[in-house]
């Protein structure tokens, strides 16, 4: 029983080792944040800007609501946070990696 488990536990750690071969051997190559599709062209990963959003959004409302001082803050809510999301989205996305 003991050489079973010691066989079953070197089979599990030389398995991992071994699994990086097959995905090297895929035309083109992946490095970080850009990569060679098989096509030949570059390509590049970049933020969709929902981080951004979510925060814009969030602090949209709060503002919206605060500049609103009616009786019905809905309105300001509303506008706010679709106004925060948007501007969130756009500066979110336009930071950080350019793909060049």
């Amino acid at each position: 029983m003991r050489k079973i488990v010691l066989a079953i536990a070197a089979t599990s750690l030389a398995l991992p080792v071994a699994m990086p071969a097959p995905a090297m051997a895929k035309d083109g190559y992946y490095n970080g944040k850009t990569w060679r599709g098989k096509d030949g062209r570059m390509h590049c990963r970049r933020k969709n800007g929902t981080t951004g959003l979510i925060v814009g959004g969030a602090a949209g409302a709060l503002a919206g609501r605060a500049i609103d001082g009616g009786q019905n803050r809905a309105t300001g809510t509303i506008v706010g946070a679709a106004a925060g999301a948007l501007l969130g989205r756009e500066v979110d996305k336009s930071r950080g990696f350019k793909c060049r």
